[in-house]
């Protein structure tokens, strides 16, 4: 696995991405659409920005997937892939103020259940 870039200026050096669980993903179209279905929204076209509202970095993301598996990941560092941004998260308070909704899990609730996924794919 390869880590794009290591020289940005955040903690660790890696770049900064929201990690949401897909079950918190769901729930938030599910409210979402229940929203709609009820004739509660106020436009014909509303946008939220779903996620956790925090960033995590990719090594961050790493040493999360060991704790929340006990699987060591084997990654290097490869040069920073050209247009890669610094940090990028979602803004959730509209979703929160109009949509009643925040994220629940944890990354490494997601992680866990991700890798359950896959292992049970092998």
């Amino acid at each position: 696995m390869k880590v794009w870039g290591n020289d940005y200026p955040t903690a660790d050096g890696s770049a900064i991405r929201d990690y949401i669980h897909v079950v918190d993903l769901a729930e938030a179209h599910i409210i979402a659409l229940e929203r709609l279905l009820n004739d509660k929204n106020e436009s014909n076209a509303e946008v939220y920005n779903i996620g956790t509202g925090k960033g995590s970095s990719v090594l961050d993301v790493i040493k999360a997937f060991k704790k929340a598996t006990g699987e060591k990941l084997q990654y290097k560092i490869a040069r920073r892939r050209k247009g890669d941004i610094i940090s990028a998260y979602a803004d959730t308070k509209l979703a929160e103020q109009k949509l009643g909704w925040k994220s629940k899990k944890t990354l490494e609730d997601a992680l866990k259940d991700a890798w359950r996924w896959q292992k049970n794919l092998m």
